[in-house]
């Protein structure tokens, strides 16, 4: 679509904005946007659908939920007193204590004055003639703002399984992406768990610790390796503080933000022996080493994608006693880190214990799910708890949630069908004044590092318009086509491209997304930041500006 946009119209007689800016969405990106316009001194409102703080981490507090991501990596940068006051408690922090640390930064920063909570937005449109956006939420109340500023999240969006029966089920069922506030106990129960991606994995861990019995219905297995969490002591806190400049700075330079740093060596260029050594250090290191911190060419190369994909193999066979078993866990569709790595702690020996079964769901398809149980080809299982690890509908499923018109009434969802386009992953052809916080085509990866620069990135453009009485900011036709080009560049020989998967935008549970389309930007994060800035150091010449 190509919009005519009125850069050049003087605004008169519109009604008056409630806002100067209203932002959907309270979790980190939320939260930091609110800080950072505060400075601009607009007046800034932001809805946020939960009854608090926290995004991810407030719907996310499924049994055994936790960050990925070393959780001095994972907090905000912004205030030396922010890091000089918090500490954590672990390597890779559970959600209890994420969540306790967001409601502190909203605290310290007084951030809820200027939120509004159980308020869910359901549509948005954009007014040509007064340069605004109007929103209404779900409960029919109406706002105007001269900007939108979306902080959705890339997975925010729960999808459930499309079984017939989902609620003629009689006992207990969760969704790991909705999971209530109240404690679930699963002592003596019997327990479906159905997914085995990140937060399946996490859960299953866990539930069966207690359990009387746990099934747990694989559709297909991902590679998983080890978390190796561990405390931090008072000592070794003070050591991480006194390094945060360092941390931070090495998190700039890093392809995707995390603290790991891809090894300069191919995979063919050390002996086999330096190559196992260099595999079984990376396997017994924590987090994401093992995937971020590897050799260069795994994630290029079919040979060494191979050789590594081999290797956590072999540790998965070791590490479960029944063969047939953990042949069933080892995947065959993809190879290691062509999707996101789930973190675990002992997950496949959770595969010994005698009160978990492993069922395959490509061998035994789920039929239905039924008022006791779940009905497979095969089998009639009774439970008293379901939960649904089944993902969600990834980077563009929080917008298309949200009725978005642009230009001439032109729907988000209808210009995004073929696939998602935008400008720097923070704007979109026929949707002034709309900015993004990790839109599709931003850099990902740790993600609150992206956050950071997403945010201050847009406040800087707020701020540039605002000094100079500009009130419309729209993405040139060109300058989108020239950042789309320049993303599919990026993901030109990647094998996590040839892979279905969220991040190449496939949902096996969401109509019409069981192709794969570019919904990520593949490229490093320094080089998307030296992109944007130069676009900002230039007076953002890629925008409409009026």
């Amino acid at each position: 679509m190509t919009a005519s946009f009125k850069t050049d119209q003087p605004v008169s007689e519109v009604p008056a904005l409630d806002y100067d800016a209203i932002v959907i969405g309270a979790g980190m990106s939320g939260m930091y946007l609110l800080y950072r316009l505060r400075e601009l001194g607009l007046r800034v409102r932001v809805f946020e659908a939960g009854t608090d703080v926290g995004g991810t981490w407030y719907w996310n507090r499924y049994p055994g939920a936790r960050f990925d991501s070393e959780s001095y990596s994972y907090g905000y940068s912004f205030s030396q007193e922010l890091l000089d006051e918090w500490d954590w408690s672990e390597h890779f922090a559970s959600q209890p204590e994420i969540e306790r640390y967001l409601k502190y930064v909203a605290d310290k920063f007084d951030l809820r004055r200027d939120m509004q909570f159980s308020s869910r937005v359901s549509s948005a449109a954009y007014d040509e003639d007064s340069r605004c956006w109007a929103m209404t939420l779900e409960d029919g109340s109406q706002y105007r703002s001269r900007f939108m500023i979306t902080a959705l999240g890339l997975l925010s969006a729960p999808t459930m399984p499309r079984f017939e029966g989902l609620a003629d089920f009689q006992g207990q069922s969760f969704h790991t992406g909705l999971w209530p506030k109240q404690a679930v106990g699963f002592a003596g129960k019997r327990v479906a768990v159905i997914g085995t991606g990140a937060s399946g994995v996490q859960t299953i861990q866990e539930v069966a610790k207690s359990a009387a019995h746990l099934t747990v219905f694989q559709r297909r297995p991902n590679w998983c390796t080890p978390l190796h969490n561990r405390s931090i002591e008072s000592d070794e806190m003070a050591r991480i503080r006194a390094g945060y400049p360092e941390l931070f700075e090495l998190c700039r330079k890093t392809a995707a933000c995390f603290v790991h740093t891809t090894d300069p060596r191919g995979t063919f260029e050390v002996t086999p022996e330096e190559r196992q050594a260099f595999w079984e250090a990376l396997y017994a290191g924590p987090g994401f080493g093992i995937w971020q911190g590897n050799f260069r060419d795994i994630l290029i190369d079919r040979a060494a994608n191979k050789l590594i994909s081999d290797f956590v193999a072999d540790k998965i066979r070791g590490r479960v006693n029944d063969p047939k078993i953990a042949e069933m866990l080892i995947p065959t569709d993809h190879g290691f880190g062509t999707r996101r790595v789930p973190q675990e702690t002992h997950y496949y020996e959770v595969y010994n214990q005698p009160n978990v079964k492993l069922v395959s769901m490509l061998e035994t398809p789920i039929e239905r799910i039924t008022p006791g149980g779940v009905k497979t080809s095969d089998a009639d299982y009774e439970f008293d708890i379901i939960i649904y690890a089944t993902g969600f509908d990834a980077v563009t499923g929080s917008f298309d949630r949200i009725d978005i018109q642009g230009v001439d009434g032109q729907k988000l969802t209808a210009q995004w069908q073929g696939g998602p386009t935008s400008f720097v992953g923070v704007m979109v052809e026929g949707f002034p004044n709309m900015f993004m916080v990790m839109g599709p085509h931003a850099a990902l990866g740790n993600n609150p590092r992206s956050i950071e620069y997403n945010v201050e990135w847009v406040r800087d453009l707020i701020g540039h318009m605002t000094g100079r009485d500009l009130t419309v900011a729209a993405a040139r036709p060109e300058a989108v086509k020239q950042w789309a080009d320049f993303v599919r560049q990026k993901a030109e020989g990647l094998l996590s491209n040839e892979i279905d998967s969220w991040m190449t935008g496939v949902n096996m549970n969401v109509e019409g997304k069981q192709t794969r389309t570019l919904v990520r930007y593949s490229g490093t994060a320094p080089e998307y930041r030296e992109w944007c800035d130069n676009v900002a150091a230039r007076g953002y010449p890629e925008l409409r500006l009026g």
